[in-house]
């Protein structure tokens, strides 16, 4: 018997292994925290592959990116400026369409290298501002006296192109891009069509464009009609460039838009159809591609601005450079200003 106080006697080692031996043995249970490390095993590996993707899409595209000897020092170029200009070209080049592309596009046989877009796109600390130079402006070509602006690049290509508009608006041009016909129509087929928009009916021969008024899901020969058609335009030139700007946004839109940056059986046809639509300087390649493409979205969404240069006298008779488009001075002097100073540009009259 044990006395009050004292502790009683341990029980024997053989009652010990009976009573464990009648429970049976005892089970681990698995806590919380294996689940945890598992599901973070899984994130982990996801993460891992994600990143793996994107190294290889990265080196798939940097493959892939053209490059033109567009951009190159001289004496008396501008100065770098503050923010980054890019020089984008739409080259109406027929070289890479067949007899029946070139019918079907309503492009015609012409052999002479030209341009039928030139725009200037800054980014900085203010903007994106999208700048549309007319290719009818008068200005001056270096070594070829004054002319169309658009015949520096039947002169000299891409480098005398870059110099002629470094020289017209005293920018400093950092970045190239340019694109031609067939690229414009590859890409837009790629993306499943674009949506644009007209304020009245556009039917032009010469293009082949015919559409009502209101918004149109467009392809890629339609797109093109579309940025094309001048002839049937009241506003001619100056009509077109419009149009131009709005076909950019619609494609930088569509192209960085989810449903095709989060799907690969998209994002491979639409990233190989841009790449091989465009050309671009020596110095760039894809990071810069991007940051532009979302520069042309931020523009098309609203942020920033798109302008045309400021136009004097549209439509004047110049000898045997035929009609072209004398811009405003002191407008154009203003907008370019504030670029190269990074600075908000003034918008007054320059639709």
């Amino acid at each position: 018997m044990a006395h009050i106080g004292q502790p009683s006697s341990s029980p024997s080692p053989s009652s010990v292994a009976v009573h464990r031996a009648g429970r049976g043995p005892r089970r681990r249970r698995r806590g919380r925290g294996s689940w945890r490390r598992r599901i973070l095993a899984v994130l982990l590996a996801l993460v891992v592959l994600a990143a793996a993707g994107g190294v290889a899409l990265y080196g798939w595209a940097a493959e892939r990116v053209r490059h033109a000897g567009a951009l190159a020092d001289y004496a008396g170029r501008p100065p770098p400026g503050k923010g980054t200009n890019w020089l984008l070209i739409g080259s109406d080049s027929r070289a890479a369409l067949s007899p029946e592309q070139r019918k079907d596009l309503h492009v015609g046989n012409d052999t002479v290298r030209n341009t039928d877009t030139i725009m200037v796109l800054h980014s900085g600390r203010h903007g994106p501002y999208l700048v549309s130079l007319p290719r009818d402006s008068y200005v001056r070509v270096p070594g070829h006296g004054r002319a169309k602006i658009n015949a520096a690049y039947a002169q000299g290509g891409p480098r005398l192109l870059a110099r002629t508009v470094e020289q017209a608006t005293g920018l400093r041009v950092d970045r190239y891009a340019e694109v031609n016909f067939l690229g414009v129509v590859r890409l837009v087929d790629a993306l499943g069509r674009v949506r644009l928009c007209l304020d009245r009916p556009l039917r032009d021969a010469h293009s082949g464009a015919d559409f009502a008024a209101g918004c149109h899901r467009m392809d890629g020969r339609q797109a093109l009609a579309f940025v094309r058609a001048r002839y049937a335009d009241p506003q001619g030139d100056l009509g077109r460039v419009k149009r131009q700007r709005q076909l950019i946004g619609a494609v930088a839109e569509e192209m960085l838009a989810p449903g095709v940056l989060l799907d690969p059986s998209r994002l491979l046809p639409v990233g190989g159809a841009g790449l091989s639509a465009l050309a671009v300087d020596n110095a760039s390649g894809t990071p810069e591609l991007l940051a532009m493409a979302w520069s042309m979205k931020e523009v098309a969404q609203g942020g920033g601005a798109a302008v045309t240069v400021p136009v004097a006298a549209p439509g004047v008779a110049m000898g045997a450079a035929g009609d072209v488009l004398l811009w405003n001075t002191d407008g154009a002097n203003r907008i370019f200003g504030a670029l190269r100073a990074d600075e908000a540009i003034p918008t007054s009259g320059t639709d």
